[in-house]
């Protein structure tokens, strides 16, 4: 069996309607048992006090910002190299979702900057570039909104999402790329030592893996919900035809 099985539409909506359950299922019980161990089963951080615990929504919501963008670029260089509609449809229904873990974190970034920082906002270059990977999403998502052929509207936002590609990566390298700003540095890490302590360690990957099962329940719910909106349109289309 092939995994490109599953750009078939049908073969995608028969698995997709059997594995929802699972992982929605799934997705509710690491979101709560890390949101509620984080939030209140932690102790207060001796340098940062009860704001530590934003980390259980920050940085799980910057991880996948990131991470969503990097999914759309897979799906949408399937479209453009093989023309599966499937991976087309899913880089349209997971940008939405992008972009709204793109302002929690920017907006849960704010509320920990300012009492850290004494500032709501730093033209820091990990900051910044997160800031314009934002301004891609919405990008992304009014071109496929302005143009009504569905092929050349996946066409041009893949383009959009190879370009968009760069800020995703500055988004989480510039702390690398440049010594400088206020943001300091990964959360979790190869490294052990550079991790946060176990303590906050434990709920924090709970959390990670609760958004990442939400992100994966939403984006098979959305792209199940535009495989049957293009299917709509193509019976109306028929039936002018007929």
């Amino acid at each position: 069996m092939s995994i490109w099985e599953y750009a078939n539409p049908k073969k995608f909506m028969q698995t997709s309607a059997w594995a929802l359950p699972w992982f929605t299922g799934l997705a509710a019980i690491t979101l709560v048992t890390g949101l509620v161990w984080g939030f209140f089963f932690t102790p207060e951080a001796a340098n940062f006090g009860t704001t530590v615990k934003i980390i259980y929504i920050h940085v799980p919501s910057a991880m996948m910002a990131i991470n969503i963008w990097v999914m759309m670029l897979v799906t949408s260089l399937i479209w453009l190299i093989r023309r599966h509609h499937v991976s087309a449809l899913a880089a349209k229904a997971a940008a939405p979702v992008g972009l709204v873990m793109t302002l929690i974190a920017l907006f849960t970034g704010a509320i920990w900057g300012q009492p850290m920082w004494g500032t709501w906002w730093e033209w820091d270059p990990r900051l910044t570039s997160f800031l314009i990977l934002g301004l891609f999403y919405l990008g992304y998502i009014a071109l496929w909104q302005a143009i009504d052929n569905p092929d050349t509207a996946a066409d041009l936002t893949g383009v959009l999402c190879l370009v968009g590609s760069v800020f995703a990566l500055l988004s989480r390298y510039a702390v690398n790329f440049w010594n400088q700003g206020l943001h300091q540095g990964a959360s979790l890490s190869v490294d052990k030592q550079e991790n946060v302590s176990d303590v906050y360690w434990y709920p924090l990957l709970f959390c990670i893996a609760g958004f990442i099962l939400l992100f994966i329940v939403l984006v098979l719910v959305r792209t199940r919900t535009e495989v049957r909106s293009r299917r709509l349109k193509a019976l109306e289309a028929r039936e002018r035809l007929a």
